[in-house]
């Protein structure tokens, strides 16, 4: 038999009875033998995420914060008792982070006892072992995630259980300071563990049934995406798509284990598998063979800027590339996307006024002829299986977006993404009129 990491996301497990539904999930399989804990999330539309009060507690940690602690302690008391949990242990754990809360309290800490609470109520509801992340993932002391040495410290503490509970999004530094990932970062503690262990499949299980091939915020009831690679999922996540945490990629990927994206709240749903290449019908096109351009999905952000800089005789001169590009890494900006031309490079990428005047300061060093920005852009790009010629489908976008009224500030298209730059007034219509033509 393998061994399954299961990751639940803080809208399963927001309450006890959600909490129960995640457990037979469990029970049901028996290679599902590490569960990763996230925060409750919302039980209903006008509740509050637990993490959302562990933030707002930190604010408040110099005053008067009984308040927000009140909620907070009894979110997790009302889950222990639904689940028969030993309450004097939820009431010592609780006793405990009181005590370190004062005007030395890290953002970090308070943000991530949500994970350590329903972690350990949950590993008691089961009987397993409860791990505490701040012992296995590991921090240097400037911050950096360790990813090597986490991976022999998971690896050697879960040898030592046949079953067991590890809370999501935090670790700690080699001195016990708590670290945290950025939000979502539960995803990135469930790959962790799937990698340390070698499990055949990671599990993440949410509140949806897999990933989609377009926002449905935008696009009305959009396919969903029953297999997709590694590559392109990485592509969609770089281009705004909401489905894993962005560094939960590497470590499955990395080890060759696939991730099968379920749902909670409709278990019988086949979901999405992510898997290394080749990976034969990776595509919604292959599902839905009257789909003509093997569309595996689109996605874009808006808030973006576009910065064209020209001089004469750039074209042709060696070290001219390089030499831009170095000075958006001094302003620490990351660029999107570059397009060049004769004598001129654009460089797209997200930021506000102060970010813009920062880098042009800096290229104004070369004497450049001259420079030109374009606010308010948005980029929409479009993942595809590569099966077809890349004109094919660059001249079905453009020819959509031409029908919807709708200017094109730049095209570009490298492997199987293609990626267009419109107004970001502009941008949901034109993930509408793309979808609309690809599928």
């Amino acid at each position: 038999m393998g061994v399954r990491a299961v990751k639940f996301g803080g809208t399963s497990l927001a309450s006890a009875s959600q909490i129960r539904k995640c457990m037979d999930i469990v029970q049901a399989h028996p290679d599902r033998k590490y569960v990763i804990a996230s925060a409750p999330g919302k039980r209903s539309a006008d509740d509050e995420k637990i993490t959302d009060l562990l933030y707002q507690l930190y604010e408040q940690r110099s005053g008067d914060y009984a308040h927000t602690w009140s909620k907070i302690c009894l979110r997790f008391t009302e889950i222990a008792e639904d689940l028969g949990v030993d309450a004097s242990k939820v009431d010592s754990a609780l006793g405990e982070i009181d005590s370190h809360l004062g005007p030395d309290t890290s953002v970090d800490y308070c943000a991530s006892r949500g994970e350590y609470l329903n972690a350990m109520i949950i590993a008691a509801h089961l009987g397993w072992s409860f791990i505490d992340a701040a012992e296995v993932v590991r921090f240097s002391d400037s911050g950096e995630f360790l990813a090597e040495e986490t991976n022999d410290l998971l690896g050697e503490a879960l040898r030592t259980h046949d079953h067991a509970v590890i809370p999501g999004f935090y670790g700690a530094t080699p001195s016990g300071e708590i670290k945290t990932f950025s939000r979502g970062g539960s995803d990135v503690t469930g790959a962790l563990v799937a990698r340390a262990t070698q499990a055949s499949v990671y599990e993440n299980w949410t509140d949806v049934s897999g990933i989609l091939t377009a926002d449905p915020r935008i696009v009305d009831n959009p396919l969903p995406i029953p297999r997709i690679s590694y590559t392109a999922l990485r592509q969609l996540t770089y281009l705004g798509a909401s489905v894993l945490h962005e560094n939960a990629i590497y470590p499955v990927r990395r080890a060759n284990i696939p991730t099968h994206i379920r749902n909670t709240n409709q278990p019988q749903d086949p979901g999405t598998w992510i898997q290394g290449e080749p990976f034969a019908g990776s595509s919604l096109a292959d599902a839905s063979p009257a789909t003509p351009q093997k569309m595996i999905g689109l996605a874009g952000r808006t808030n973006c800027l576009a910065l064209t800089v020209r001089k004469v005789q750039w074209s042709g001169s060696l070290g001219v590339g390089a030499q831009l590009l170095n000075l958006f890494d001094e302003a620490r900006i990351a660029v999107d996307l570059v397009v060049t031309s004769v004598d001129s490079w654009t460089f797209i990428f997200r930021g506000d006024t102060s970010t813009k005047e920062s880098v042009m300061a800096k290229i104004g060093s070369l004497d450049p002829d001259s420079m030109e920005v374009r606010e308010n852009l948005a980029l929409v790009g479009v993942v595809t299986t590569g099966t077809l010629p890349r004109a094919k489908t660059t001249s079905a976008i453009n020819q959509s977006l031409a029908e919807a009224g709708i200017d094109v500030f730049l095209d570009s298209s490298a492997e199987s993404m293609h990626v267009v730059a419109v107004d970001s007034l502009r941008y949901e219509d034109a993930v509408r009129s793309i979808y609309s033509v690809l599928t």
